[in-house]
């Protein structure tokens, strides 16, 4: 598997950037949703720079408030997604304006290999955002993942379950989703001068797999 990830992140046809790329000269990328970037620091997600997501549950709406911006995410580089829970559904990738040729899916097995390759695809400068599952993650590996999106100028998207809430955590931002009547709930943990501040994100009902 590593050998596999690597010769395509190698690939002549990817853009590999410097790690002065997509999170240099722009504090933050754009969420798609007028309530969330005013909930954000920096109104959007944070770029060159690892968030993590904590989820009651999976399925709740994470993937709607997501795409917006992984569309929008206009280099051309890769999207991976590590180990996620279920199989992207592609037609509604597509319909949502994604191209499916920047998608790229790993499935490492091991906690220690999910970690591996989202290191590598963060660090690579060859990936845009990076989507991880990683399991049980410290503040080791934590570290080691926000230095990775910083050198490869990367969107880093950790989705963790709500146990770790109460623990340091050195990602610049750290939010907590829970369902609403309209979309979803988002609280920021985490986040410059924004921790404990919530706001409901209405979404637009879409039906796939994981979202």
């Amino acid at each position: 598997m590593k050998e596999a990830l690597q010769a395509l992140l190698g690939h002549p046809d990817l853009w590999l950037g410097d790690g002065r790329g997509a999170g240099a000269g722009r504090a933050a990328l754009p969420t798609g949703f007028a309530a969330l970037d005013a909930l954000l620091p920096g109104g959007g997600w944070p770029a060159g720079a690892v968030t993590e997501i904590l989820l009651s549950n999976e399925g709740i709406g994470e993937m709607r408030l997501l795409l917006p911006a992984l569309v929008g995410l206009g280099d051309g580089r890769r999207i991976a997604w590590i180990d996620p829970p279920y199989l992207p559904y592609a037609p509604a990738l597509a319909a949502s304006g994604l191209r499916l040729s920047r998608v790229l899916v790993v499935y490492a097995g091991t906690n220690r290999d999910r970690l591996w390759a989202a290191e590598l695809a963060l660090r690579s400068g060859a990936c845009g955002a990076v989507l991880a599952w990683p399991g049980e993650c410290d503040d080791r590996s934590l570290r080691r993942l926000t230095l990775a999106a910083e050198k490869g100028g990367c969107l880093g998207l950790l989705f963790r379950p709500s146990l770790p809430a109460g623990r340091h955590s050195p990602a610049a931002l750290r939010l907590r989703l829970a369902p609403s009547p309209r979309g979803v709930m988002v609280e920021v943990l985490k986040g410059r001068g924004r921790a404990g501040r919530s706001a409901e994100v209405p979404l637009a009902r879409i039906s796939h797999q994981g979202s």
